[in-house]
C-alpha cells in the first residue's frame, strides 16, 4: 500500500513537471527568449561576414580601388566564399606547441564576445534575460577584460617568438586602455546620479537603466498623435553624447585599442610580427579569432550606441509598442531593432574609416597616449563634472532648474574640452614624431653634407647634426 502511494505521488509529480514544462515552452516569455537568443546569436555570427565585406568595399571606395567584384553580384558573395574556404581548410598546428592551450585559446577569446550581448537590449522586447541585470555595465567591462586571456594563451602556446611578442603587446595594450575606458563610463554613471528622479543622487549601472535616462517625458506636440508618434521615447536632445562628447570619443578610442584595430594594431603588425599571436593558427581556429575581432567591433559600437546614443530609441518605437496590440507591438520592435542596428553599423563604419586614414602608432606613442593623455583627461573630466554639480547645487535653486543649468554648462564645457583635446593630441603627435625622426634626420643631413663635401673637395664639420661646409 505504501509503495503504491509513493508510485502515485511520483506519477503526479512527473505529470505536474511535464505540464509546467509545456506551459513554459508555449508561453510568451519563452517565445520572447527564443527570438532574442536567435537574434543575438545570429547577429554575432553574421555581423563579421557583413563587416568584412563592408570593410573591403568602403576601403576600396576611399582608396579609389575596385574591391571584390568577381564572386556574386558586385562581389557580394565574396565573404560567403571566404567562410566556406575557412571551413574546408585543414586545421594544423606546429608539433612543439602547447597543444591543449593552443586549441582552447580561440574559444576563450570568442566566448566573452558572445556573452557580452546578454545585457544589451536590441529593442523593447528583443533582449535576453540578462538585459534586466542591475550591474550590466560592470558585466560588460568584465567581459571585455577577458579577451586578453585568450590572446596571451594563443601567443604563449604557439611556441613562436612572433606570436609571443604579439600576445605580450596585446596584453599590455588592452590592460592599459581598459583603465581610461572604465573612467569614461564613470561620467555616464555620474549623469544618471544627477538625473535620479527620486532626488536621492543614486545612479544606475544597469544598461537598460542608462538608456531610460536618455528619454524625456517633455517633448514638442505632447498629447497630439503626430507629436507622440515621433517623440514619445525619442528625445535625441537628452542623449548623453551631447553632454559628454569627449567621453564618447575616449570610449570609442579605447574600443579601437581593445579590438586591436588600426591605428592600434601593433599586436597583429604584419610588417614585423607576420601576424602576431595568430601566426601559427589556420583554418577554423584562425576564423574564430577573426570572428572575435569583428564581434568586438560590434560590441564596442553597441555599447556606445546604448550608453550615449539612446540605444534602440527612434520615431514610432515607444508609441507602437505602447498600443498593446500584438501586430503594432511587433512593428514597433522591428523599428527599434532597425534603429539599433543602423546606429551600430554607423559606428562600425567609423572603425573602417579610421583604418583607411590613420597609420599605425609606434609602441611608445601607444603607451604614452593611454597613460599620459587619456587617463589624465578622464580623471579631469570626472573632477569637472562633480565640481560643476556641487557649485550649481550650492545656489539653492529648484531641482529641475538646477539640473537643467548643470547639463547645459557641462555640455558647453565638455565640447570645449573636446576641441582642446583634439588640438593637444595633434600637437603631441607631431612633437613625438619629430623626436622619433630626429636621429634619422640627422643621419640624412650628415650624408647630404658628406656627399656635398666629396663633390666640392671641402671639409665638413658637423655641429648639432647639421652639416656645415667650410673651405679647406
Amino acid at each position: 500500500m505504501h509503495s503504491a502511494l509513493i508510485i502515485g505521488d511520483a506519477g503526479q509529480a512527473w505529470n505536474h513537471f511535464w505540464a509546467e514544462l509545456g506551459r513554459g515552452i508555449f508561453s510568451w516569455e519563452f517565445l520572447q527568449f527564443l527570438i532574442a537568443f536567435v537574434s543575438f546569436f545570429g547577429f554575432v555570427l553574421t555581423s563579421a561576414t557583413i563587416l568584412v565585406l563592408a570593410e573591403r568595399k568602403v576601403m576600396a571606395w576611399m582608396q579609389d580601388r575596385l574591391g571584390p567584384y568577381h564572386t556574386g553580384p558586385k562581389g557580394s558573395l565574396q565573404t560567403v566564399a571566404d567562410v566556406l574556404k575557412l571551413l574546408l581548410k585543414e586545421d594544423i598546428w606546429a608539433s612543439n606547441t602547447d597543444k591543449a592551450i593552443f586549441l582552447i585559446a580561440p574559444s576563450v577569446f570568442l566566448a566573452p564576445v558572445i556573452a557580452a550581448f546578454a545585457v544589451l537590449p536590441f529593442s523593447p522586447y528583443v533582449g535576453l534575460p540578462g538585459t534586466a541585470l542591475a550591474t550590466g555595465i560592470v558585466y560588460l567591462v568584465a567581459m571585455s577584460s577577458l579577451d586578453v586571456v585568450g590572446v596571451v594563451m594563443a601567443g604563449w602556446s604557439s611556441n613562436n617568438k612572433y606570436a609571443l611578442i604579439g600576445g605580450l603587446r596585446s596584453a599590455a595594450q588592452m590592460i592599459s586602455y581598459e583603465l581610461p575606458l572604465v573612467l569614461a563610463l564613470v561620467s555616464v554613471i555620474m549623469l544618471t546620479s544627477v538625473l535620479d528622479p527620486n532626488g536621492a543622487g543614486i545612479g544606475t549601472i544597469s544598461v537598460k537603466g542608462v538608456m531610460d535616462f536618455q528619454s524625456s517625458s517633455i517633448y514638442p506636440g505632447k498629447g497630439t498623435p503626430v507629436g507622440d508618434f515621433i517623440f514619445q521615447g525619442f528625445t535625441p536632445w537628452t542623449w548623453f553624447f551631447l553632454v559628454q562628447p569627449l567621453m564618447l570619443l575616449i570610449y570609442y578610442t579605447c574600443g579601437l585599442a581593445e579590438t586591436n584595430r588600426a591605428p592600434f594594431d601593433l599586436p597583429e603588425a604584419e610588417s614585423e610580427l607576420v601576424a602576431g599571436y595568430l601566426t601559427e593558427y589556420s583554418g577554423m581556429r584562425w576564423a574564430m579569432f577573426f570572428l572575435g575581432e569583428y564581434g568586438n567591433m560590434t560590441i564596442v559600437s553597441a555599447i556606445a550606441t546604448t550608453l550615449f546614443l539612446g540605444g534602440w530609441s527612434g520615431p514610432g518605437v515607444s508609441y507602437l509598442t505602447g498600443l498593446g496590440a500584438l501586430g503594432w507591438g511587433f512593428l514597433g520592435n522591428v523599428l527599434g531593432l532597425t534603429y539599433f542596428v543602423l546606429k551600430v553599423y554607423a559606428l562600425c563604419f567609423v572603425f573602417i574609416w579610421i583604418r583607411s586614414t590613420l597609420p599605425r602608432l609606434r609602441a611608445d606613442q601607444l603607451m604614452q597616449f593611454a597613460w599620459l593623455i587619456l587617463i589624465p583627461t578622464t580623471l579631469v573630466n570626472i573632477l569637472i563634472t562633480g565640481g560643476l554639480y556641487l557649485v550649481i547645487d550650492s545656489f539653492g535653486l529648484n531641482r529641475d532648474t538646477s539640473t537643467m543649468i548643470f547639463l547645459i554648462v557641462l555640455g558647453v564645457v565638455n565640447w570645449i574640452m573636446l576641441f582642446a583635446f583634439i588640438r593637444i593630441v595633434g600637437r603631441a603627435t607631431v612633437a613625438s614624431t619629430r623626436r622619433a625622426k630626429a636621429p634619422a634626420t640627422r643621419a640624412h643631413q650628415r650624408a647630404i653634407s658628406e656627399q656635398l663635401a666629396e663633390r666640392t673637395g671641402s671639409r665638413v664639420p658637423v655641429a648639432s647634426g647639421v652639416g656645415v661646409v667650410a673651405k679647406q
